[in-house]
């Protein structure tokens, strides 16, 4: 890297990662914002005069070494063909790649089209521009694309960010660098969830074979057991024939000893037979707990998927392999239950997708009486099983029945978890039908 400027730190959640070690911001331009001229010279209440920018920063003003996360990161694909196609620059020859390279060239001019990406940008991002226009300090502005970054919710709060009158250069690296390896961790994850689906299929593995060797054992015990029982009735049966009266007390011990090894030979086999039932349990066990592990690994690999969706690394191309981000134009969806911390973070989300968001909170605050008014409006309604009470819960399930409306149950009340079922091919289907 170069030695253009100091590393910055870069942060992710509550856990910091090593400046020096993991990624160096020198190489960018000391200079990543030019900004205006400041405001003429105000007057506080005490008398003192001082200058506060007033203007957000416009994108043809940033270096254009900010211009491809900006596009990347704050514009889906579909939205980014939108904005281009009023220029003829989109033909349906034009792949994702080619549009993210016109758009970041186009970035950097004082025009028409700049001024364009700009209104298509503050329109997509108009409810987190409203809430940081709260900051009215340099730290605040941090502490809310902090906070924001350890929610998840990352485009608009980049956006945000970066045009916020108040934003340092400083704070411009270090958003830059947190949206930068936050492509990165996204990545780690899927990583991680493959090694431990990996070791799960070899633990099956190990435990079928175990399971195997143990029921040819027990086999060859009983076949063992019942031959041998086979030739002691034999024998006593040639001996009570052939017998004579002197034999009859040795025939008498020959019986004692024949009946004393067949209940130690019943006794083994009930232990053997008890030994094979635990085994088959242990196996049921293993393999439920194998097939809940898969599960819950196929499902977090899908919400990591709606993650990358809406997360575009800085390069502007999506992860080979990935989905096509779902377009849910014109649907209505009512979310019931949940968390109320995380409401806003999914009405962003779900509007980001072009539909609209509906929320009831299972009854706490809500009234019940507002939920048959709510499902009638919507066209899905979703709620998190771990996060809704029971009889909010069957309430929904019986109203879709009632109105034939689709209803999807949620693993948990986390955004990932609403991002993936928007996400799944499902919802795509519902779609074409709908149309």
């Amino acid at each position: 890297m170069g030695a253009g400027g100091p590393p910055v730190a870069i942060k992710s959640g509550a856990r910091a990662l090593a400046p020096s070690k993991l990624f160096d911001l020198s190489s960018l331009s000391p200079r990543l914002v030019a900004r205006d001229a400041p405001d003429p010279p105000s007057t506080c209440d005490q008398g003192v005069l001082r200058t506060t920018p007033t203007q957000r920063t416009k994108i043809w003003k940033f270096n254009t070494n900010l211009h491809c996360s900006i596009i990347g990161t704050c514009l889906s694909n579909a939205e980014l063909r939108q904005v281009l196609k009023k220029f003829g620059m989109a033909s349906q020859a034009c792949t994702d790649h080619e549009l993210h390279g016109i758009a970041v060239t186009l970035a950097g001019r004082h025009d028409d089209a700049a001024r364009r990406l700009q209104k298509a940008l503050d329109h997509r991002h108009k409810l987190a521009i409203n809430q940081f226009t709260r900051a009215d300090t340099e730290a605040g502005v941090r502490a809310m694309w902090q906070d924001a970054v350890s929610r998840g919710d990352i485009p608009g709060a980049y956006w945000a960010t970066l045009t916020h009158p108040l934003t340092t250069q400083d704070l411009v690296r270090e958003a830059f660098g947190e949206v930068h390896m936050l492509s990165h961790l996204v990545g780690s994850a899927n990583r991680a969830d493959i090694r431990r689906l990996c070791v799960l299929e070899a633990d099956k593995a190990a435990l079928e074979a175990k399971l195997e060797r143990q029921q040819q054992a027990l086999h060859e015990a009983i076949v063992t057991r019942d031959g041998q029982i086979k030739e002691l009735r034999q024998a006593l049966a040639e001996r009570i024939t052939a017998g004579k009266p002197e034999d009859s007390g040795a025939l008498r011990d020959l019986i004692g000893d024949l009946e004393r090894r067949v209940t130690s030979e019943a006794r083994r086999r009930g232990a053997l037979e008890d030994r094979l039932d635990a085994a088959r349990t242990d196996a049921a066990r293993e393999r439920a707990a194998r097939i809940k592990a898969e599960r819950d690994a196929d499902t977090m690999r899908q919400e990591l998927d709606a993650i990358e969706a809406s997360l575009i690394p800085i390069g502007g191309d999506k992860a080979p392999g990935a989905r096509p981000e779902v377009r849910l134009s014109g649907v209505t969806i009512l979310y019931v239950g949940g968390r109320p911390n995380q409401t806003a973070s999914m009405r962003t989300a779900v509007e980001r997708l072009g539909a609209t968001f509906l929320h009831h909170d299972g009854g706490v605050e809500n009234h019940p009486n507002l939920l048959p008014g709510l499902a009638s409006r919507s066209d899905v309604v979703l709620f998190p099983v771990d996060c809704i009470s029971h009889d909010a819960a069957n309430t929904v399930k019986s109203l879709c029945r009632q109105g034939d409306k689709r209803f999807i149950p949620l693993r948990s009340a986390s955004v990932t978890s609403l991002l993936a079922a928007l996400q799944a091919p499902e919802m795509t289907r519902m779609m074409d039908a709908a149309d």
